[in-house]
């Protein structure tokens, strides 16, 4: 019966394929969503991620998330270091400041200032330099893509690529020279801004003046004491709060799905998705169900059970909608590959197949529902109707 089932499926090569295309469309338009969606919160965060060695993150009591900066003052810094527990606490410094660039155009960056003594916080990988290169005079680092795009010198000739920054060239920040010495690969931002790190106290000059100018303190547990007992001990003897580092990525994706329209629009994408792959399925495998009805119905004059002609519709159902969301999540990896290294951000991660796996067994079933309720009020006597 099974195999009588495949046959009759693959025997109209014209509706098969658009059974198959409307599960694959679908299956396509949800995982390649869900994955921009996923990518972008990603990068909500990014700079939380990129700085591993912090693990608790303390902030001002009114901060919603990672790139709202209410400074501090520097007395909260003492105070964070002598909380018992707190094995070392550094400032940082996390701002947006316009670069002045050779060819004489205005970039906004974001501004990294490191703790000068232990440069805790730095880029997780270098291309060019080293971190210790930050000590240098006027020194700072400029991410990869960054120096390959806006902050790019302007090409020798018309018409040519510009030239990406490099060691030893230099640029302005608030109208002070800054030199690169070092190239490093970040996390992209969710601005896709170029990223820039220097020490902290070069940040100050760099920024514009303001009575309080520390972002955050970054701070670590000393060994055998519990980051979250510690965060709960900071917030009670500072006034601050305190953060793992997880808790605040959290955090930060919980402001932008609540206060942001980004889940409305990719959920919409994803449920017109949804929509559409399961009309196509599910009106051509109807029609599909009805120019077979008198097959369906010769099965059962020869004595097959109704349970038997719904379990070859299921299989039916089944196959195609293995074979379009193959399909489906085939063509989203090829576009995530394609896509690599450009401004879109996409990420998709396993949860997400078991998500679009859902959706195509819901696709199937609603699509087959019709196709049964007309089989099971099958009569075989139709075999003998002209």
């Amino acid at each position: 019966m099974n195999r009588i089932a495949l046959q009759m499926l693959t025997g109209d090569r014209a509706k098969y394929a658009g059974i198959i295309m409307g599960i694959a469309f679908a299956s396509l338009l949800i995982t390649q969503q869900m994955s921009i969606f996923v990518g972008l919160m990603t990068r909500t965060f990014s700079t939380i991620s990129d700085l591993g060695q912090a693990e608790i993150w303390v902030t001002d009591p009114k901060v919603q998330f990672i790139d709202d900066v209410k400074p501090l003052a520097e007395t909260k810094l003492l105070r964070v270091r002598g909380v018992n527990g707190v094995e070392w606490a550094v400032p940082l410094y996390k701002g947006l400041l316009k670069a002045r660039l050779p060819s004489g155009a205005f970039q906004t960056c974001n501004v990294m200032g490191l703790d000068d003594a232990t440069l805790i916080g730095g880029p997780p990988e270098m291309v060019a330099g080293t971190i210790q290169d930050l000590r240098r005079a006027e020194g700072v680092i400029v991410d990869e893509v960054g120096a390959r795009t806006r902050l790019a010198k302007p090409p020798a000739r018309p018409g040519e690529p510009a030239t990406p920054l490099t060691v030893g060239d230099t640029l302005e920040l608030n109208d002070q020279r800054a030199v690169v010495v070092g190239i490093c690969r970040v996390s992209r931002t969710f601005q896709s801004q170029p990223v820039i790190y220097t020490t902290y106290s070069r940040a100050r000059r760099f920024a514009p003046r303001e009575r309080k100018q520390l972002s955050f303190i970054l701070a670590k547990a000393k060994p055998g004491v519990d980051p979250a007992e510690l965060c709960a001990r900071i917030e009670a003897d500072t006034g601050l709060s305190a953060f793992q580092a997880r808790d605040f990525q959290f955090k930060t994706v919980r402001y932008y799905l609540k206060y942001t329209g980004i889940p409305i629009n990719f959920g919409m994408s994803v449920v017109l998705g949804f929509l559409v792959g399961t009309a196509i399925a599910g009106q051509t495998f109807y029609n599909f169900t009805l120019e077979n009805l008198r097959q369906f119905g010769a099965l059962k004059a020869m004595g097959a059970s109704t349970w038997s002609i719904l379990r070859m519709i299921l299989l039916q159902a089944l196959f195609v909608g293995l074979v379009g969301y193959g399909i489906g999540i085939g063509l989203a990896a090829l576009f995530g590959r394609a896509t690599r290294g450009t401004e879109l951000a996409f990420r998709m991660l396993p949860q997400l197949l078991g998500i679009t796996a859902l959706a195509v067994v819901l696709i199937c079933i609603l699509a087959s529902m019709l196709s049964i309720l007309k089989v099971i009020r099958l009569e075989p006597a139709i075999v003998f109707k002209s």
